[in-house]
């Protein structure tokens, strides 16, 4: 079996020594299924929009990997170091957002935290009138496939700047 040794405290200030699995190499069809998903998800979605999204998750879910990894894409995107700090206050910083990336950032945190009391209707309409049909569903498929990703990367206690992708 391939393990992960992870020695550093994560946010919960818990110790991981045990190893932990390489997802990928351990169950490569669901890995390599979760990759097709991740790139259906994003066709036909603005890039920039695309990293914001996978941004608000990752703070939500307290995923340091997959947030330094989207914030280093984003940035290699060209998006701006003034948006990228907003992202976790967005609702504060609106100005810094278009209406439709709003709207999508209210649905991140909706779906995100879909335990907290589902997907208001208010918020779901607010997307709904910023998206059409393909693009919503497109939104939320890759809201659920970050979700997904960063429920891996914690479980698996990947280390934030260990960008293993090639």
């Amino acid at each position: 079996m391939t393990t992960n040794t992870i020695t550093a405290a994560n946010t919960h200030s818990h110790s991981h020594s045990v190893g932990r699995i390489d997802f990928a190499k351990a169950a490569p069809k669901v890995f390599r299924s979760l990759i097709g998903f991740d790139a259906a998800a994003r066709e036909g979605l603005d890039p920039a929009l695309v990293e914001l999204i996978q941004i608000r998750a990752s703070h939500l879910n307290h995923c340091a990997y997959c947030l330094h990894m989207h914030t280093n894409d984003a940035r290699k995107a060209g998006e701006s170091e003034d948006r990228l700090h907003m992202v976790a206050v967005w609702r504060e910083a609106r100005h810094f957002f278009s209406a439709q990336e709003c709207a999508a950032l209210a649905l991140t945190e909706a779906v995100t935290l879909i335990a907290d009391g589902g997907v208001p209707d208010d918020v779901y309409a607010d997307a709904a009138a910023q998206f059409d049909e393909q693009e919503l569903a497109h939104v939320l498929s890759l809201i659920l496939t970050i979700n997904t990703w960063n429920r891996i990367a914690l479980s698996t206690a990947k280390v934030a700047g260990t960008d293993e992708r090639k």
